[in-house]
């Protein structure tokens, strides 16, 4: 038995591995972390998740945090794993109801209510509306925003028929994003308070049931072009509404869920 314990938890559909390491201790049993990750977010063969999280101690804020997509890759921010680890940090009195913790993408505010979190990103930076992306077979029209993590937004007529895996990909990886390519959002607007998104994420590089930065780079792409007015409701595609607050700041509020708490055998790991 590794004896590691770790806690499941689910926001919009996403699931996450949280793990306490303010001790340091994933990094003394497993040096080669990214592989360590990549491993126990296997479906099928291992606990199986979108991403793993580390939580670290913070000498300005009530903790740092590491976040690892599925393939060990490792992200700047995640609003659904945001929303998680805020919870699982109040739930174990990391930090009180009210907290801040750092991320890569900077400093991240948040506030803890029962089930449902409210949580501050970063200021969105790198807004560009309607530029011309060149596929093989065909000419986009995208916006795109950086919300902690890079985001392009696509307004399609019909989300139900968009392919989003082949579509998504083809976009991500394409040379207008640079060597890190982007997340790829696909926008239906419903009227001028909701709108149904499905994302394309790198890192799991395929569609997830929501992704909480990608909900706020559509509410921001949205209220840029006057089509949609804050709050904004996000219909993700695991069925949850998301909440998007867009003013002088901007907020993601959902729920948080706690799955359940276990600890890593060794097998896990082959």
């Amino acid at each position: 038995m590794i004896e590691l314990d770790f806690s499941k938890m689910s926001a919009s559909g996403n699931d996450f591995v949280i793990i306490d390491n303010r001790d340091g201790k994933v990094y003394e049993r497993f040096p080669d972390t990214l592989d360590f990750v990549a491993k126990i977010c296997r479906f099928h063969h291992s606990v199986g998740a979108d991403g793993v999280i580390l939580i670290e101690n913070s000498k300005d804020n009530d903790f740092r945090w590491r976040f690892f997509n599925a393939d060990g890759s490792e992200a700047e921010m995640c609003g659904n794993g945001g929303r998680c680890v805020a919870r699982f940090a109040y739930m174990n009195g990391i930090a009180g109801e009210r907290m801040s913790f750092e991320t890569v993408a900077g400093v991240i505010k948040a506030e803890v209510h029962a089930q449902k979190v409210k949580l501050q990103l970063t200021r969105p930076v790198e807004i560009k509306l309607d530029y011309a992306v060149a596929l093989e077979d065909k000419e986009l029209f995208v916006s795109s925003v950086n919300t902690g993590v890079p985001h392009a937004v696509l307004l399609v007529s019909d989300i139900d028929h968009v392919p989003v895996d082949e579509l998504g990909r083809r976009i991500r990886c394409h040379k207008a994003f640079g060597e890190k390519g982007t997340n790829v959002n696909f926008v239906e607007i419903l009227d001028k308070d909701n709108v149904s998104v499905r994302t394309y994420e790198r890192g799991v590089e395929g569609e997830t049931f929501a992704c909480g930065t990608g909900a706020v780079a559509s509410g921001v792409i949205l209220t840029e072009k006057a089509l949609v007015r804050s709050p904004v409701n996000i219909h993700t595609r695991g069925g949850e509404v998301l909440k998007i607050y867009i003013n002088d700041e901007v907020y993601l509020e959902g729920d948080a869920r706690f799955v359940y708490r276990g600890q890593l055998h060794e097998e896990a790991l082959l």
